[in-house]
């Protein structure tokens, strides 16, 4: 019986995020890395699911999910969250027909600006998506370290933070840094991540200047991370730093792009070792990349 692509079902996100960390096991134990994800709820897809379901894509062999897509649109960004296939039906060109399903999610949205954030050595998927127009364009590194290493994090020059809130005037602040920064407004994604138990946001102020923002997880993730101009991310991610040595968390831990050197700075200061390479494509240049600190590959 030949594989079918169908539009997916809220009831099934959970099956699909075994199906996502199996194939991100597979990949990163056979490059030496070692299994890196864990099968968790599937909060920000059954968040997106509900915004907007036009992005979800199923593959299905015998009753089987074998593929899925995800997609997300802000804006003029259309961003693919996931693609993955089953280890054993990789190259069977199921990949390929379900990032032409999902890509009609940024064509009926007239997203001209197309992006995702993959493993640097997923080659075979990179080819992928060159063919459709989206190039690699900036390493994107994930850094940690141990708590007990950071408590000598210095705060930057006046920074001073303070818990965000999910109303009105804080989620314009955080939506106009984040236009600001990337060229589109994130409020609903603000919105879902100070909704979040698990997540705390924080304005960054200088005198009476908003700075930026940053959020931290309760596993001691630093990010997204926005500031309003490039000098402020040092100081601004050594206060987020701070903030996370104050917490429980045995590992902190943060994307940083390749050309944010002021992060990069701080980073190897306080010796945050390097965990695990990856890369954006797109299929334009975009945002500034100096001033954001992405979440994760799936959220941005």
């Amino acid at each position: 019986m030949p594989v079918t692509f169908r539009p997916a079902r809220v009831d099934e996100l959970q099956r699909v995020q075994e199906l996502v960390v199996g194939s991100i096991n597979d990949l990163t134990e056979r490059r030496g890395f070692g299994a890196m994800a864990s099968v968790r709820p599937p909060v920000f897809q059954l968040f997106s699911f509900n915004e907007d379901p036009g992005g979800f894509w199923t593959a299905e062999d015998a009753g089987e999910i074998v593929g899925s897509a995800f997609s997300w649109v802000c804006g003029d960004l259309w961003f693919l969250a996931e693609l993955f296939i089953a280890p054993r039906l990789q190259g069977s060109g199921i990949g390929q027909e379900l990032l032409r399903r999902t890509l009609r999610h940024a064509d009926q949205a007239g997203a001209r600006t197309r992006a995702l954030i993959t493993f640097t050595f997923n080659t075979v998927s990179q080819g992928l998506y060159v063919r459709h127009g989206m190039f690699p364009r900036l390493p994107v590194t994930m850094f940690s370290a141990d708590r007990k290493t950071l408590p000598n994090v210095a705060p930057g020059p006046r920074v001073e933070f303070r818990r965000a809130q999910a109303a009105g005037p804080d989620l314009a602040a955080l939506a106009a840094i984040d236009m600001s920064a990337l060229g589109v407004s994130r409020e609903r994604h603000h919105g879902f991540l100070l909704n979040d138990p698990a997540m705390t946001g924080f304005l960054l102020r200088e005198g009476d200047d908003c700075i930026g923002y940053a959020y931290l997880a309760s596993t001691g993730h630093v990010g997204p991370l926005a500031v309003t101009r490039r000098d402020a991310m040092g100081p601004a991610f050594a206060a987020a730093l701070r903030i996370a040595a104050q917490g429980e968390s045995n590992q902190v831990s943060a994307f940083l792009p390749g050309s944010c050197e002021s992060a990069l700075a701080v980073a190897a200061e306080h010796r945050m070792r390097i965990t695990f390479p990856l890369v954006l494509a797109s299929n334009h240049e975009f945002g500034d990349w100096r001033r954001y600190l992405p979440r994760n590959p799936g959220f941005m």
